[in-house]
């Protein structure tokens, strides 16, 4: 029995040596997921990295499930995409329920962006949320301030509010960043949308996965397998392997986020104050 046994497994190790031999020598296809909000682009960038480096891997499907999120998180992944594309190997989108905003400009360098029909992405735009508590400290007897070197450092502190000088140096920096946004869209999508049409459209507005076709946003209406096959396609792939990249989480992470969903994202955007590429319907 022992020795039968012995056999059984000595086969199934086999076969897994060659398969994973096999796995080797073929042409791959990565397949990399963006989930949730994006406020640390490390884990991603790594997986794209990794992807970049092997030899094996001849194309990047991007499966994006996004609101967005900060705005320098964003720009890591999509100098990481870049990158990537750089070395002559194609990227393709696959966009699930929602790819916004900041969603959306990861996936602006991508040689194919594929949504579903009601996919909700574009929200083209940024914001800045912040609170304020001056009147409920005053009102229970508390008074906070602080010591500054400069009128704009305590800007966003929620005991002060906002003065019209405050405001207008806020909305300057607001629109540097949209200005970002927009040439970021139209770096790898001018062929497929004016600057003139982006504009009238860039307005934070969201739109399905068929408005977005429509307006040059996305390039197909197709899910993560038609993504896979334009991979295949574009790499120039008859028989390809997909290879999953997955970011290995601590346990407890895992199943807090299994528990409890998008509520840990929201939790993350309570600390500091961020500049971000998010639909705020999330």
């Amino acid at each position: 029995m022992v020795k039968r046994v012995l056999i059984f497994l000595g086969v199934i190790f086999v076969f897994s040596l060659v398969f994973a031999l096999l796995n080797r020598r073929s042409p791959n296809i990565a397949i990399i997921r963006v989930k949730g909000v994006i406020l640390n682009p490390l884990p991603i960038e790594k997986e794209i990295e990794k992807a970049q480096k092997d030899p094996n891997i001849k194309a990047l499907v991007l499966r994006v499930d996004s609101p967005g999120g900060a705005v320098g998180a964003a720009q890591e992944i999509y100098r990481a995409l870049q990158i990537f594309r750089a070395h002559k190997k194609p990227i393709v989108v696959s966009m699930g329920s929602l790819a916004a905003s900041g969603g959306y400009y990861i996936s602006a360098p991508a040689n194919y962006i594929y949504a579903n029909p009601g996919t909700l992405t574009a929200s083209i735009g940024v914001i800045i949320d912040y609170l304020n508590y001056k009147d409920l400290l005053k009102k229970i007897g508390i008074e906070q301030g602080d010591i500054k070197t400069g009128k704009y450092k305590d800007i966003l502190v929620p005991w002060k509010k906002l003065s019209k000088d405050d405001k207008a140096y806020l909305q300057y920096l607001i629109d540097n960043t949209y200005q970002q946004f927009i040439d970021a869209i139209l770096a790898y999508r001018s062929n497929k949308i004016s600057k003139q049409e982006l504009l009238s459209i860039a307005d934070g507005r969201v739109l399905t996965g068929v408005q977005a076709k429509e307006v040059g946003l996305v390039d197909g209406i197709g899910n993560l397998e038609d993504a896979i096959k334009k991979a295949a396609e574009l790499a120039h792939i008859k028989h390809p392997v997909v290879v999953f990249y997955k970011k290995k989480k601590p346990f407890l992470k895992e199943l807090m986020e299994s528990s409890f969903g998008g509520a840990l994202d929201k939790f993350e955007l309570m600390s500091p104050i961020h500049t971000m590429y998010m639909f705020q319907g999330f």
